[in-house]
């Protein structure tokens, strides 16, 4: 049976990915710095669950033996973590080489590489190594989260505000159709015509105003607040004005963000 595992298995993405792969029937290995606790948060039925760190090393070797596909949903926020980020993910990658994992996977952020925002060049560095690994390797390239646009209202509805951006559109994609990509990707590297390094986009269903998404997360949730437009400035209200984190031509999301807010509390 083919194994796959999961560096980041315990994160948002990485969850979404191990219970797609599960659900495929794969045997599935969950890969973290820390093993979540029976029935905790991070925990996915059917999936083992294994401690790791690529940052230092320590259990790779044991956490990757046996493996035939690797997805790499590591993600980093902030500090020190967000800085090693682009190491991490080289070590990633030579610890999969060492044990002969037929193809390793990325997600990373459309067109990370045309903004100047740190977290963003962080992902577009990662980009860049799996492109120049020499090895068997995808690299996906997903626009927004429903749950980042989402967690936006969230915080300003604190305070009475559900905030918009002047001018700008989201193309946002539920976690779990950019787990069905990242799977997909993952196992066709097993066929013998693969591509040694593939580059794929993978955007929500459609495209909505950020004003219009704000109407429709307001009626979803019942919070109170009202949507305001508000200006973004700097490089990156100029890098979403101009609508580089949107590919409407790789419209591969299923669930629009309005239908994944009635499916659920989403603030």
């Amino acid at each position: 049976m083919v194994l796959i595992a999961v560096a980041g298995g315990t994160g948002h993405a990485g969850r979404a990915v191990a219970a797609d792969a599960a659900g495929r029937g794969l045997k599935v290995r969950s890969v973290s710095r820390h093993v979540p606790e029976t029935a905790g948060p991070g925990r996915v039925a059917g999936v083992e669950h294994v401690a790791a760190d690529f940052r230092t090393g320590d259990g790779v070797a044991e956490a990757l033996a046996g493996v035939d596909l690797l997805v790499e949903t590591l993600d980093a926020r902030t500090g020190p973590s967000l800085k090693a980020l682009p190491a991490t993910t080289v070590a990633v990658l030579a610890a999969a080489q060492r044990a002969q994992v037929s193809r390793c996977v990325l997600l990373t952020i459309v067109n990370a590489a045309q903004s100047s925002m740190g977290y963003y060049q962080v992902q577009a560095a990662r980009a860049r190594s799996y492109e120049a690994s020499g090895m068997p390797t995808t690299v996906v390239y997903a626009t927004q989260f429903h749950d980042l646009v989402a967690g936006i209202f969230s915080a300003g509805s604190r305070v009475g505000i559900i905030p918009t951006f002047s001018g700008v559109s989201f193309q946002s994609i539920a976690t779990a159709d950019v787990a069905r990509v990242l799977v997909d990707e993952a196992v066709a590297g097993l066929g013998t015509g693969a591509e040694v390094h593939r580059s794929i986009k993978a955007g929500g269903p459609s495209v909505w105003p950020m004003k219009s998404m704000g109407e429709q997360w307001k009626s979803a949730t019942g919070r109170r607040g009202v949507v305001a437009s508000m200006p973004l400035p700097g490089s990156f209200g100029t890098f979403l004005r101009a609508g580089k984190n949107l590919v409407p031509d790789a419209a591969v999301g299923r669930l629009e963000f309005n239908d994944w807010l009635a499916a659920g509390p989403r603030g």
